[in-house]
């Protein structure tokens, strides 16, 4: 097998030593040492030998073999300029500038159009004090390659550090024709500005704003003429520039620096002007930061009128941006209006959104829709009859909007009310009972009627109340606040016979919404009345109506009120209490027994004479017990189990079962009499059980 087998050797086989002291050594070594140790060696080991020349002999064959290497070099391949470059630094290292020149030369054959060549080629000039020839090399890099800023830039540092200003300036004049960025420009007035030469950068900058007439360049030729303290020819240049650029190149931030250059020359009113002109005609997209500018400077150097323009203004746009969106929006117009209503005098323009929020009518028969708008309608009618004082006006506002509303599909009992009560102020109740009379004969409807008699009432017209209430109940004869009301407008009158009659009336209406609203008025009335036995009355015709246990509970307390003597009063309050139990449990109300036999409890206690513990005794039992869902499954429930019906319950079980006993008795042979009578008793005995179960 080898080495590989044996426990020392590599093999499959072959398995680690133990380790037997496990514990850390007393030098920790990290991996970053292992790391930067690796490094360390590798690079001494890749480091190339130091050659010492000590003789010319040595250097020339030194320098022979080195250009022998970079000639085969760029031989195998011409085109990599990063060797022409290396060849052309090492013949410079060596001092042989005309050798440099050569390989520099040839390089540019090679590839004419490479930046790095003839930056590294000027270098190389301008380091061995070749002026002349430095400069021939720039001129031919921008012929060659106008679009390169890097040579432009070198060109004209190289001239500006030579002293040649107006070469320098020619180079730039030359640099400009190709229209550069705008670093460039600005590298151009930079220089005129070092020089003094003012006039030329002004010239300067009427080019540059020609080539580039961005906002951002106008703007710096505002700075520069602001730096110069010039502020009429500031403001001449933001003229231009708005006048330049017009509506549709615009930029904001013009009138901006605009106003705040004017603030700075503590010209306020020109910077207002400024921003309102600006805030005229730049759409709302484009001026956010000119708003909220205008706001700031209001703030500071406004009134509070000019503040709250501002804030209408702000609103006022929000507001377009929202209904050019959806023009039907009414809640919107509604804002609107008000807003405008808020400004103080501006009667014009207040109607002016009126008149355009109401002629957006809705374009389907929806009331929901037209809800919001009428109020519309009814916000202008007050606006011209409290704000502008234009009654007449309001008038028509109030006709025009009756006649447009459909009314046979449907109407609004709002608009027809606030137009009476505004011919009531103004004195006119003529116009304001035909109006509602013109409502109640097109479309009626419960609110008409109730404004109509509240109207009426109001102008203490009670014969036109009593009509009015007599067309409600014939128009709504279900309505029990209808007849309660009209009852309780004859009580108050002294009319006990009318009030009566119309009571008795309402409770033989076959249909009514609340009848126990109208029984517990009549009941009410005649127990005020002193009338006690008319009131038992009542209560027994609503007895026979209905077996709510509320109309039993209010009928004991009744008599509980009424009999002079306590006694009498607790015995006709314990029949009533009885009677009711006894309706109750017949119908197996349980519910309904358990609130009575409370009530009835509540009595005894409150009386002095009051028996509580026979209440007690009636009072049931709660207990646990089970149903059968439609689904199978058992839910647990509470219940009330009554003694009386337990007893009952027993004596029903005891009978069924010797009726039972009976049958089996006569089924059986004569013979097993005893049998018989065993099976029949352990039967009975379970029964009993599962009963008491």
């Amino acid at each position: 097998m080898g080495d590989a087998a044996k426990p020392g050797g590599y093999g499959q086989s072959a398995r680690p030593p133990k380790i037997k002291n496990k514990s850390a050594a007393a030098v920790q070594i990290t991996a970053e040492q292992l790391i930067r140790e690796a490094y360390e060696r590798q690079g001494s080991v890749q480091k190339a030998p130091r050659q010492k020349v000590l003789d010319g002999e040595e250097l020339s064959d030194y320098q022979m073999r080195r250009r022998r290497e970079f000639e085969e070099g760029v031989r195998k391949n011409r085109s990599n300029i990063a060797e022409w470059l290396r060849y052309a630094s090492w013949e410079e290292s060596q001092n042989e500038v005309k050798r440099a020149r050569s390989i520099y030369e040839r390089a540019l054959d090679v590839d004419s159009r490479n930046q790095t060549v003839y930056i590294k080629y000027a270098e190389l000039e301008m380091k061995n004090k070749n002026t002349n020839s430095a400069r021939n090399l720039y001129d031919r890099a921008v012929t060659i390659l106008p679009r390169v800023s890097q040579f432009w830039y070198r060109y004209t540092y190289m001239e500006e550090l030579l002293g040649n200003v107006d070469g320098a300036r020619e180079i730039f004049n030359r640099w400009m024709q190709w229209e550069p960025e705008e670093d460039a420009w600005s590298a151009f007035i930079k220089f005129e500005r070092r020089y003094g030469e003012t006039d030329n950068a002004r010239a300067v900058f009427e080019r540059f704003v020609f080539v580039h007439p961005e906002s951002k360049t106008w703007l710096k030729w505002a700075k520069f003429e602001e730096d110069l303290s010039e502020p009429d020819r500031v403001r001449e240049i933001f003229g231009r520039a708005i006048d330049r650029l017009g509506e549709a190149f615009m930029d904001q931030h013009i009138f901006i620096s605009f106003a705040k250059f004017e603030v700075r020359m503590k010209e306020v009113e020109r910077a207002r002007a400024i921003y309102k002109y600006a805030l005229e005609r730049l759409p709302k997209a484009k001026s956010q930061a000119l708003y909220n500018q205008y706001t700031l400077f209001e703030k500071q150097y406004g009134d509070r009128e000019e503040i709250e323009d501002v804030v209408a203004n702000k609103r006022r746009m929000q507001y377009e941006a929202a209904l050019k969106h959806d023009v039907h929006d009414y809640d919107t117009w509604i804002d609107y209006v008000k807003l405008e209503e808020s400004v103080a005098g501006n009667f014009d323009r207040t109607r002016d959104i009126y008149e355009r929020a109401i002629a957006e009518h809705p374009n389907v028969l929806d009331k929901r829709l037209w809800r919001r708008y009428i109020y519309l309608w009814l916000y202008y009618a007050l606006f011209e009859e409290t704000v502008a004082k234009d009654v007449e006006r309001a008038r028509q506002v109030y006709v025009a909007c009756v006649g447009l509303i459909p009314h046979k599909r449907f109407t609004f009992a709002k608009l027809w009310l606030q137009y009476a009560w505004f011919e009531i102020r103004q004195g006119d109740v003529g116009a304001a009972r035909r109006g509602l009379g013109q409502a109640l004969g097109m479309c009626p409807k419960d609110k008409l009627f109730r404004g109509y008699i509240e109207l009426e009432l109001e102008l203490r017209d009670f014969d036109r109340v009593r009509t009015l209430y007599s067309k409600y109940v014939e128009f709504n004869p279900t309505n029990c606040a209808t007849w309660v009301e009209f009852a309780k407008l004859e009580a108050a009158l002294h009319e006990t016979e009318r009030c009566q009659a119309l009571f008795e009336l309402a409770v033989e209406q076959p249909t009514l919404d609340m009848p126990e609203v109208l029984w517990k008025a009549y009941i009410d009335f005649e127990y005020d009345q002193g009338d006690y036995d008319k009131t038992r009355e009542l209560y027994g015709r609503l007895l026979a109506l209905t077996d709510h246990v509320k109309v039993w509970i209010s009928l004991a307390r009744f008599e509980l009120t009424v009999a002079a003597d306590p006694e009498s009063r607790l015995v006709a309050a314990r029949s009533v209490y009885e009677r009711a139990y006894a309706r109750l449990k017949e119908l197996r109300l349980t519910e309904e027994r358990l609130v009575l036999l409370e009530a009835w409890r509540e009595a005894e206690v409150s009386e002095s004479q009051g028996d509580v513990a026979a209440v007690e005794k009636k009072m049931p039992r709660r207990v646990r017990k089970r149903r059968k869902l439609d689904d199978g499954s058992l839910e647990e429930y509470f219940d009330y189990v009554f003694p009386d019906d337990e007893e009952q319950g027993a004596r029903f079980k005891l009978l069924a079962k010797a009726h039972m006993w009976k049958q089996k008795a006569a089924a059986a042979p004569v013979s097993e009499p005893t049998a018989a009578t065993e099976s029949v008793s352990e039967n009975n005995d379970e029964d009993e059980e599962d009963g008491y179960e």
